[in-house]
């Protein structure tokens, strides 16, 4: 390219992934930038139109700023280098801010969004419970949805066995979408075995202070072995079913638990009665208000 005054020639750069022999002929037209510099608007009788800035390595496509070759960008059109992260195996990605927020959602609703996480051996009542509460918010006006175990293994989770870190894997996967149920003002009701503390944890960890609302089925296991409405107590007894948990795989309960729902002999509570003593930790809490 011809130099302009006496200086360097501005350098043009070609986006990858674009054939030259492709682009209609172009001509060029010089004019002066503000800053004393040259630009140099390279035009065809196609659509594509180029500007090239002296001494700039940015080019502009049909007005658009491309900085696909802009060091100080990574590639990424008007964005610092500095902002973009690399997550697990995703690299050069960055968080998207959008103008309507949790909060503007959560007035929208008239209510705030959470996490119930209700956590228990197979039978103690985890899904009834769930259900119970869900109903109950349902006819206050309240938004919920249920994130079921067995649920999720139909779709979601359909991939992941009942291995430790398959089962690490299910509740990583449940603790990441109900943290965008909350954050979308839903309060959401997540019911699983979830065996192991530090997974609950980590679920927890996602969310904002007190978002998180851990619920332990307080029921002995013989009692959820005699209820056994799925027979699988029976199959794991009889070493069908490997690696179940209260049997062979072992159940860490919580330590410090938001709320308890403890079986009592003789006749415990009914679902219903559980789901509005949550409830009533909502209410407390000002989940149940925008």
């Amino acid at each position: 390219m011809i130099s302009i005054g006496g200086k360097p020639p501005p350098t043009l750069i070609t986006a990858t992934g674009l054939d030259s022999s492709s682009l209609p002929k172009l001509g060029f037209v010089i004019a002066s930038a503000p800053s004393g510099g040259s630009v140099i608007n390279l035009r065809s009788r196609g659509s594509l139109r180029i500007k090239a800035v002296e001494g700039s390595r940015r080019i502009s496509l049909k007005g658009k700023v491309d900085d696909s070759n802009d060091e100080s960008t990574n590639g990424h059109a008007g964005r610092n280098f500095s902002q973009l992260s690399t997550i697990g195996s995703s690299t050069n990605i960055k968080w998207h801010e959008c103008s309507v927020g949790k909060i503007d959602r959560q007035n929208l609703l008239k209510q705030k969004g959470c996490v119930i996480w209700i956590t228990g051996l197979s039978s103690s009542g985890k899904s009834s419970v769930a259900c119970a509460l869900s109903q109950s918010l349902h006819r206050m006006g309240k938004l919920s949805y249920v994130l079921d175990g067995d649920n999720v293994r139909h779709g979601l989770n359909h991939d992941l066995g009942f291995k430790a870190e398959d089962r690490a894997e299910n509740i990583r996967r449940v603790g990441e979408v109900a943290k965008l149920f909350a954050d979308a003002g839903v309060i959401c009701i997540a019911s699983l075995i979830s065996p192991y503390r530090r997974d609950r944890d980590a679920c927890r960890a996602l969310l904002p202070d007190g978002d998180f609302i851990e619920v332990f089925m307080d029921v002995p296991l013989q009692v959820c072995e005699a209820r056994d409405p799925k027979g699988l107590y029976k199959l794991a007894r009889a070493g069908k079913i490997k690696g179940f948990t209260g049997i062979d795989d072992p159940y860490e309960p919580p330590l410090n638990c938001e709320i308890v729902l403890e079986y009592k002999i003789g006749g415990g509570a009914s679902p219903c009665e559980m789901a509005e003593k949550v409830l009533s930790f909502l209410e407390k809490k000002g989940y149940l208000h925008a």
